[in-house]
């Protein structure tokens, strides 16, 4: 057994997780059991997720995706009450990381989605959301043909991407911004990037691929966001020796 908030604490220290600004808090949201045995992660905090992580035996819930967002009105709906009913009658502790996660230059979505798809490091600051640049630019000196590239989506991901290929045939340069992202395809463009990679699609997204002369591929918000918890959670598993289980419930968008 770990003291949880000896783990939330590394998890904060780590991401750096009280100097970002963010749609809604970041780190403990929901104080349960003090002791930790197990640690659960998923992408997003709803309800179906909660009660298969009480169900596993979890202690802890790391989401990327928390349950309290700015957005949100300030007296609890029904919906929110349910769900924190099923993790206070548990008493599991949940607890988020949004744009620290996406941004983490070694467990950060979007590093890891670069890495996975065969990419360098490329240091320029991409994609900048409240103040702070969150994406990732990848480089291959050879480069990857467009065709086999969006193969490697597609394996990376488990679904196959929509793909606006506007792009060169030989893909040499790429930025990432997991999640809701579609935007900045236009920073993409600023670049001179060859493709740009995010998880859902905006409508503007094919005019601005078409008249940038890149490749847009959108491959999931959910699908692109599963990465950075997921490895969270193993390296907690490994620095407190704590179980980990990443709880997968599927989302099509």
């Amino acid at each position: 057994m770990v003291g949880r908030d000896e783990i939330v604490g590394f998890c904060d220290e780590l991401l750096d997780a009280r100097s970002w600004e963010d749609y809604g808090p970041n780190g403990l949201q929901v104080p349960g059991g003090e002791q930790v045995s197990k640690v659960a992660t998923g992408v997003s905090a709803h309800r179906e997720l909660l009660e298969r992580a009480v169900a596993s035996g979890a202690d802890l819930l790391l989401v990327h995706h928390g349950l309290l967002w700015d957005s949100h009105p300030r007296a609890l709906s029904e919906q929110m009450a349910e769900r924190l009913r099923v993790a206070l009658d548990a008493r599991l502790s949940v607890a988020a990381y949004h744009l620290p996660l996406d941004a983490h230059p070694e467990i950060g979505n979007n590093a890891l989605l670069r890495d996975r798809l065969g990419f360098d490091l490329d240091p320029r600051p991409f994609a900048e959301v409240k103040g702070r640049a969150i994406g990732a630019v990848g480089r291959r000196r050879e480069g990857v043909a467009v065709e086999e590239l969006v193969r490697i989506v597609t394996q990376a991901c488990d679904r196959e991407p929509l793909v606006f290929d506007s792009g060169p045939k030989t893909v040499r340069t790429i930025g990432i911004v997991s999640g809701a992202g579609a935007s900045e395809i236009r920073s993409a463009v600023e670049l001179g990037l060859d493709a740009f990679l995010t998880g859902e699609p905006a409508e503007h997204a094919m005019a601005d691929a078409r008249e940038g002369r890149l490749h847009f591929i959108a491959a999931g918000h959910y699908a692109t966001e599963t990465l950075g918890i997921r490895r969270l959670g193993e390296l907690l598993a490994d620095r407190f020796d704590v179980e980990h289980e990443f709880i997968d419930v599927p989302n099509p968008v």
